[in-house]
């Protein structure tokens, strides 16, 4: 008797899953070299993003991606260009010699910064503790501060800052309007007393939340009262 004969269809190529699989991970790919071109990248907001997809694609949250942790304080950013760094060099030269040569060393102090050049004004030099009028003995101060504003071609930006005792008035229920107050009101001497260009100032209050000083003792939050104008050299107000 003659044997049948199995026709068996041998099966060649990837599993049909395969081809869903390889899009997922495409389109992941190309999630994730968009999100780095499109902006600076913050360490932790992406150690937590790879946490999650880790969950997602593996089942686990350990081993982490990462062999080793980073700091908290350390964002992965784009390293400044050595011609920002030049400028920001020339301007804080120009501005060093400017405050000499005006005799403003005891009441101001001059900075580099990633974004640019900061004159640090302490607080007893402007505003009386807890309020955010100018007092009159200050304007000849700001006067020659803001002739050196529009003779330098940068944005500007004031920015005001406060120690960590708290206040609670109906003028400042919080910290962060008299910093917020006393940045608008140096803003606003720029503007109608010495005709800075309202383009390019901008004023923000920090509070207490930006202190260069321990808020433990007196020295520490005298210092931390201040008001800084912010010279642009890198990025944007």
């Amino acid at each position: 008797m003659p044997k049948k004969t199995i026709n068996r269809k041998e099966k060649s190529g990837a599993p049909p899953w395969m081809t869903t699989f390889s899009d997922l991970m495409s389109l992941l790919l190309t999630f994730f070299i968009l999100l780095f071109s499109f902006s600076t990248l913050d360490a932790i907001k992406f150690r937590n993003v790879a946490s999650a997809l880790q969950t997602v694609l593996l089942g686990q949250t350990n081993p982490t991606l990462f062999e080793e942790e980073m700091p908290e304080d350390s964002p992965i950013s784009t390293p400044i260009p050595d011609q920002v760094e030049t400028e920001i060099q020339e301007v804080y030269e120009q501005v060093r010699s400017y405050i000499q040569e005006q005799g403003l060393d005891a009441q101001v102090s001059v900075t580099k910064e990633k974004r640019g050049v900061a004159i640090d004004i302490k607080e007893k030099v402007l505003f009386d503790l807890g309020r955010a009028e100018i007092k009159a003995e200050s304007r000849v101060i700001l006067d020659k501060l803001g002739d050196l504003v529009n003779e330098v071609d940068k944005d500007i930006v004031i920015e005001g800052h406060t120690d960590n005792l708290p206040i609670n008035t109906f003028q400042f229920p919080t910290n962060w309007e008299l910093s917020a107050g006393r940045a608008v009101n140096v803003l606003r001497y720029f503007v109608e007393n010495k005709n800075a260009d309202p383009s390019r100032i901008s004023a923000t209050g920090y509070g207490e939340y930006r202190p260069i000083a321990s808020n433990e003792t007196n020295e520490g939050r005298a210092t931390n009262r201040r008001v800084n104008i912010l010279l642009l050299v890198y990025g944007t107000k």
